[in-house]
């Protein structure tokens, strides 16, 4: 089955017992059994829940994997990978990553006695470089948050394959969703979402997500989930599927909206950069086009100016929010350094190229044409950043 009819299908069937086309809601703790210890499939919330179920088998599908394990975050998930890890084992990470793994990486990670390294994985050869005896996990995050930096799944797992142990490959894909990259078939170990974003889409609705086609990768992720709680409430779960139904088509438009407002920036002279894969001057549009099988809505670009432009700016803009997170249907703009960046250093900061002048776009699902018109407006103010 291709994609949307799988994001309408898997894990969604009508319920055997009443023929609820949409599958119920089962927003219980605990289930009956037949005897002590005969349990029917379930017996507590936290161990499993038909709902939550139903939203694994989903995201499973749509990632071509065996399994999926759904967490109460997308920072819970990433919790559940360092579940795998001991002390004295090393990290590879990319150096463009969400500032929420940065700080988990640096404050939470390292003091368990786990090395971690940051290197821009962009080039794969830095992380052969990288790469020694005690070498665990590589941690890709591509698209990268928030410049939409690219990198090279296959290259990098094929690195990985080339150690006397190779260690686990996981690619944080939030920033594509399934719809526009497929990590596993690529050769990772681990796909990672925070299904806060595009896969629930409509920002009302927390969630992690991890899928894999190890079975002995998902038991072990299963275990952490099982034993330490992160789990997302039977709510959630239903919210959440009912999102995913609705993911092919959305991020369709997603996709046509962000390369209109991507040429809209590219177009003015205000702006000093713009990063968007859909571009034909991407710098990595080869890699874009090989890798992805579409461009997402996240669109990066850095204002002449600085700060005062973007302070500038964003008060002029009508149709796009000042807020954080990312993937719903209303438009939004973030700008890094003081927003979803801010708890870096400002060292760490200008490592990862997130300047005073950098904004991050979430292009949602309004008409193109006013989400243009609104771009231009506002960038028409800035006559003295140019």
């Amino acid at each position: 089955m291709r994609f949307q009819t799988r994001a309408v299908r898997a894990g969604q069937k009508p319920d055997p017992q009443t023929g609820a086309v949409v599958p119920p809601l089962y927003q219980n703790v605990t289930f009956e059994m037949d005897a002590p210890g005969a349990a029917r499939g379930y017996d507590y919330l936290r161990t499993g829940n038909p709902t939550r179920s139903a939203l694994e088998e989903a995201l499973a599908s749509l990632e071509g994997a065996r399994h999926a394990v759904c967490f109460s975050s997308g920072m819970a998930a990433v919790a559940a990978v360092a579940s795998l890890l001991s002390p004295g084992d090393h990290v590879i990470s990319s150096l463009h990553i969400y500032a929420g793994t940065h700080r988990f990486f640096t404050k939470m990670l390292q003091k368990t006695g786990i090395e971690v390294t940051f290197v821009e994985t962009e080039k794969p050869e830095n992380v052969r470089q990288a790469l020694g005896e005690d070498t665990r996990l590589i941690w890709i995050e591509t698209p990268s948050n928030p410049l939409g930096t690219l990198t090279d799944i296959a290259a990098v797992a094929g690195i990985a394959r080339e150690a006397d142990t190779p260690p686990l490959v996981v690619v944080d894909s939030t920033m594509a969703s399934p719809f526009c990259q497929q990590p596993l078939a690529l050769g990772a170990d681990i796909v990672l979402h925070s299904t806060t974003k595009y896969i629930s889409g409509h920002l009302d609705v927390l969630g992690g997500a991890l899928a894999t086609n190890d079975d002995d990768l998902h038991q072990a992720l299963y275990d952490f989930q099982n034993a330490c709680g992160p789990t997302p409430s039977p709510f959630d779960n239903w919210l959440t599927l009912r999102g995913i139904r609705t993911l092919g088509i959305r991020m369709k438009a997603h996709q046509e909206n962000a390369l209109a407002v991507a040429r809209a920036l590219e177009d003015h002279p205000s702006v000093a950069m713009v990063s968007y894969p859909g571009l034909e001057s991407f710098p990595q549009r080869e890699l874009a086009l090989r890798q992805m099988t579409g461009f997402s809505g996240m669109v990066c670009a850095e204002l002449k100016g600085g700060l005062p432009a973007v302070q500038a700016f964003t008060s002029r803009l009508e149709l796009f929010t000042l807020a954080e997170s990312l993937g719903g249907a209303q438009s939004l703009i973030s700008h890094s350094a003081t927003m979803t960046h801010a708890s870096l250093s400002p060292e760490d900061r200008a490592a990862q190229g997130i300047t005073e002048g950098l904004v991050r776009f979430s292009v949602g699902l309004e008409d193109p044409e006013d989400l243009v018109e609104d771009i231009r407006q506002a960038l028409d103010g800035l006559q003295p950043y140019r």
